[in-house]
């Protein structure tokens, strides 16, 4: 079949791509600046902001499933706006769509397990913005998947694999946060899951999210282990008493959804046990 991802410059984009391609689907990809380092059949350049182009693209890929995987960050034209006008073309073509939200539209307030039917109250910008692209999705494109995800971690390319590294090597300020507790998943294992989705028949919220709770702390641990890094040199902080806005410990349970995949959500402990991130 041919699949269009949206965003496929970007880290889960670009092995979204290379697991199509090996999968054998035509595949083209989009990028709002410049192409990425994957290989898909072909690059579109796609702003989302331009419902026109949004159209035109659709006709001329006429895919059997669109994946939007882009990142607008708090950006409200971009992630929450530009998905909904996404989700209206797709409808208007017949093309299914699957779209890729984030544990940000939680607030951990109150609770810290959240489970497909829980409902969104972001406490940031960005979980605001994809909150409101998921509601207008469903709304516009009943049979859209909307699947929800923690940190990316993968390959050591992840933005927080960079950061430890950073970190460790006294090549940036910060620290990581004990109190800020998530349920991070290989990027890999990401990917296959979301293929899985585009080509059945599932529709509405899922969540994809690896077994493992961990603090953003615990996690760079493990990752200075797995790299062979010193994690004594790790600063440590609480992001309670930070000025970081966002929520402290979303967990999301992604039980419902893995019953009925193939792929396995694996935990970051056992995916960080490899010392070869490349063997993953």
């Amino acid at each position: 079949m041919t699949i269009l991802i949206v965003g496929g410059s970007g880290f889960l984009g670009s092995e979204l791509v290379r697991q199509a391609r090996a999968a054998g689907h035509t595949t083209v990809a989009t990028y709002a600046t410049k192409p990425g380092t994957a290989s898909p059949t072909a690059w579109c350049p796609l702003d989302l902001r331009d419902a026109g182009r949004l159209d035109t693209v659709m006709a001329e890929v006429n895919p059997h499933v669109v994946i939007n995987v882009s990142s607008g960050r708090a950006d409200w034209a971009v992630t929450a706006e530009g998905p909904l006008q996404l989700a209206i073309v797709a409808a208007k073509h017949g093309t299914r769509m699957v779209h890729m939200s984030t544990d940000a539209v939680f607030s951990g307030v109150g609770r810290v397990q959240y489970d497909e039917s829980c409902l969104p109250d972001p406490v940031t910008p960005y979980g605001a913005a994809k909150a409101a692209a998921e509601t207008g999705i469903l709304a516009v494109h009943p049979k859209a998947v909307v699947a929800r995800t923690s940190l990316i971690i993968g390959h050591g390319r992840s933005v927080h694999e960079r950061l430890v590294h950073q970190l460790a090597a006294g090549a940036v300020d910060g620290a990581l946060f004990t109190d800020d507790i998530r349920c991070p998943v290989h990027v890999s294992d990401l990917a296959a899951a979301l293929l899985e989705l585009a080509t059945s028949g599932a529709a509405g919220i899922h969540h994809l999210a690896g077994s493992d709770a961990l603090s953003r702390h615990e996690l760079g641990v493990l990752i200075a282990k797995r790299d062979g890094i010193d994690a004594s040199r790790l600063p440590a902080s609480l992001r309670a008493e930070s000025t970081v806005p966002g929520a402290l410990d979303v967990r999301l349970d992604s039980q419902k959804t893995q019953r009925s995949l193939r792929t396995h959500l694996r935990g970051a402990r056992d995916f960080l046990r490899l010392r070869d991130a490349g063997q993953l």
